[in-house]
């Protein structure tokens, strides 16, 4: 999908915008399995959010996209009003939505994928790696003047991708099963031959011959299939971050895309300076997602600047810390309330676990994250 609207301004013209594609997963409320009605609901959202919402792969998901905004408040409101217009949609056809990175309770294998040339060309070119892609992100989009700017960010934010990660997570579950991990959905779709971490680039053409030669590889399709967490836009003037899981609340959304505006703020002023970016090594970094992808906020998380284990909310401190400075009053005060609890009640991974604890039953997860969605958007004031 495309963030429309954004605009092509120069380093020093602050605030950044930013812009959020939120993927949704579709549930019958009495079996609490995916239900494959996407493009019926789309077509019935499509009415209030336009070409806002879309389909996915498979017909287990829909995607809903933001315009691009200033303030954090504005962005808000508009994922309210997005999620609102689906949960209706679905609601008209007895089903439900949820935001979670993975289903808890599977459908078919392999799912019933959306129709088109595009995910044709991919299950044709993919084959079995499509199969679990019934999975769930949430990107966040950050305008940018140019792509040799995206690539500076993009060599900037890098390190900070195991801390959003685990801040992020929210896909223990995936068939039915407790994973082990906080984010499976990290794990499936670390399984793509270009995905995780990006590469450091030395220049805008050093970016574009890595990407020149994946493409005559066949590793990727085109620079749509460029899968890595990080990646400077195709189509559109921005930086792409693609490593969290949907996230089950606004309110976590909007923790997400501020810190990474907060991040984002921070690395333009180093760029300013003509700070070098810190350069973890490339093995060094996926070890750290990896174990945020396990751990989640529960566990433990790797420092990167000492290779040591520490906790993981240690990490999640720093990054407070990182950027307390970067922002606005205005901003700043959602992303306090919202990171206390999210210190105090963890991640929506940790929210899951304990939504299956209290009786030990799966089908509760699922009316978790249902309560989530539409207990949020029942008074979020959207027609």
């Amino acid at each position: 999908m495309t963030l429309r609207g954004l605009h092509r301004t120069p380093h020093r013209s602050l605030p950044l915008t930013i812009g959020v594609e939120e993927e949704y997963l579709l549930v019958d409320p009495v079996s609490r399995r995916v239900s494959a009605e996407a493009d019926k609901v789309v077509v019935h959202a499509a009415a209030q959010l336009g070409d806002r919402v879309t389909t996915e792969l498979t017909r287990y998901q829909v995607e809903v996209r933001t315009d691009p905004h200033t303030s954090l408040a504005d962005l808000g409101d508009q994922l309210r009003c997005n999620r609102t217009a689906v949960s209706a949609a679905a609601a008209r056809l007895g089903l439900a939505v949820v935001s979670s990175g993975s289903p808890v309770l599977g459908g078919q294998t392999p799912p019933p994928f959306t129709s088109g040339p595009r995910y044709a060309r991919s299950v044709a070119t993919f084959g079995a790696l499509d199969h679990e892609q019934s999975v769930c992100a949430c990107h966040v989009h950050l305008g940018v003047p140019d792509e040799s700017t995206a690539v500076e960010l993009s060599n900037h934010l890098r390190p900070w991708l195991p801390a959003l990660t685990g801040l992020a997570a929210n896909s223990p579950y995936w068939d039915g099963l407790d994973t082990g991990y906080a984010s499976w959905r990290t794990m499936t779709w670390g399984r793509w031959p270009v995905a995780g971490p990006p590469p450091y680039f030395s220049s805008r053409a050093h970016f574009q011959d890595v990407v020149g030669g994946l493409i005559a590889s066949g590793a990727v399709m085109d620079r749509g299939g460029v899968y890595w967490d990080i990646r400077p836009s195709h189509h559109v003037p921005t930086l792409e971050m693609r490593m969290a899981d949907a996230a089950p609340t606004v309110e976590d959304t909007v923790l997400l895309a501020g810190t990474i505006k907060a991040l984002a703020t921070t690395a333009v002023a180093a760029i300013r300076r003509s700070e070098a970016a810190p350069r973890p090594g490339p093995e060094m970094l996926k070890a750290a997602c990896w174990r945020a992808a396990r751990d989640g906020l529960a566990g433990a998380g790797m420092n990167l600047r000492t290779g040591l284990v520490e906790p993981a909310t240690a990490l999640i401190e720093r990054l407070s810390h990182t950027v307390q400075n970067a922002l606005g009053a205005a901003d700043l005060a959602p992303l306090h309330s919202a990171r206390a609890r999210l210190l105090a009640w963890g991640n929506g991974a940790d929210r899951q676990r304990d939504a299956y604890r209290r009786r030990r039953h799966l089908p509760d997860v699922v009316d978790h994250l249902i309560h989530s969605m539409t207990g949020e958007i029942a008074s979020s004031g959207c027609d």
